[in-house]
């Protein structure tokens, strides 16, 4: 594909995201996330590839589905209430299935079978925007949802914090591994977006610079499985030692920053009287962290029987640190001290 196809198609998703966050009728964030679907497409099969065409196939029968059910929830709000006001969808039939179809967006479990296929199917910089950016769209209209009863909210955060952390045990694909991860942290994020907005938000954010600087060190040695790992400090030692520190971030270790989110979260649920949909979100979180630890210990801890010292590949040439990888590593790892700061934002 052309650079000018591509930057015609790269302004028009970022012009569709402005557009979701600039419109307050559901017609217009329904055209813009149809103008969203239709300009990744090309990208997502700009390699031709038969597994990039077939993940594309599969992005673009879920999302149109997802948005042909958005439509018909605004439609029946429309004809019961009279408006298209986005945080006045208030017609019970009309905010569940508009919570369903955002949900099948974002791969929300039991909606999430889409997403590990999705990303298996493509290269490793198309599958950060599908975990990170294409994602902003739905979850602004889901937060932007007035929930008068979040039980939805909180059933579909729970089945996609345990299917998240559950599916990624046995995997050995780190697209798929990703994939999985995304499941879990969006859990965690609608877990809560029925009682705080704002902590929703802060975690969204946080998992974006998590996810990356995860998905930008993975490509800077195009690695797209664990056994690959087994050499990565060979290849680029800074970012061996960087990466485990970003996988310790996203299971949520301290004093990492991936730690903040989820320990505020609990917090506040706990402050709510749900002490045990607290300890559920917090053990669910330990079935994440074994295949974290996995990746990390292929990472740092283990070495290929092939790859001996006197032949191994000359690390000084192949070293591609760029400005993207270091500003989200930085963010994913040293911001606890703004932690404070945080805190009385929410307080606010």
């Amino acid at each position: 594909m052309s650079p000018p196809l591509i930057a015609v198609f790269g302004s028009s998703l970022i012009l569709s995201t402005v557009l979701i966050f600039a419109g307050s009728h559901w017609f217009m964030a329904w055209a813009a996330l149809e103008l969203n679907t239709l300009a990744v497409l090309p990208l997502m099969a700009r390699h031709h590839h038969p597994r990039a065409v077939e993940a594309t196939t599969k992005y673009y029968l879920v999302q149109a589905t997802a948005a042909s059910l958005l439509l018909f929830a605004a439609l029946t709000n429309a004809w019961y209430e009279g408006h298209w006001n986005i945080q006045q969808l208030a017609h019970p039939v009309s905010l569940t299935l508009a919570t369903i179809a955002l949900a099948i967006k974002l791969g929300l479990a039991p909606f999430h079978s889409w997403m590990p296929e999705v990303l298996q199917g493509l290269d490793l910089t198309m599958g950060m925007i599908i975990s990170t950016f294409q994602k902003i769209a739905p979850f602004v209209l889901l937060i932007q949802i007035y929930q008068p009863n979040p039980d939805l909210l909180v059933t579909l955060g729970i089945l996609s914090l345990f299917i998240g952390g559950w599916g990624g045990l046995n995997q050995t694909q780190l697209r798929k591994i990703l994939a999985y991860s995304s499941i879990t942290h969006l859990g965690w994020m609608t877990l809560i977006a029925g009682y705080s907005n704002y902590l929703a938000l802060v975690s969204f954010l946080t998992y974006i610079a998590m996810s990356t600087s995860l998905f930008l060190t993975l490509k800077a040695n195009d690695t797209k499985t664990i056994n690959v790992l087994a050499v990565y400090w060979t290849v680029n030692p800074m970012l061996a030692t960087a990466a485990p520190l970003a996988l310790m971030s996203l299971a949520g270790i301290p004093p990492l920053w991936g730690f903040v989110p989820k320990w505020l979260i609990l917090a506040h649920l706990t402050e709510c009287s749900m002490a045990l949909l607290a300890t559920l979100a917090a053990l669910s979180s330990l079935l994440s962290l074994f295949f974290y630890l996995r990746v990390m210990y292929a990472m740092s801890m283990s070495m290929n029987c092939f790859n001996i010292p006197a032949y191994a590949p000359w690390r000084f040439l192949r070293v591609q640190l760029s400005l993207p990888l270091a500003i989200s590593t930085v963010l994913t790892i040293a911001l606890l001290p703004l932690t404070p700061a945080v805190i009385s934002l929410a307080c606010f």
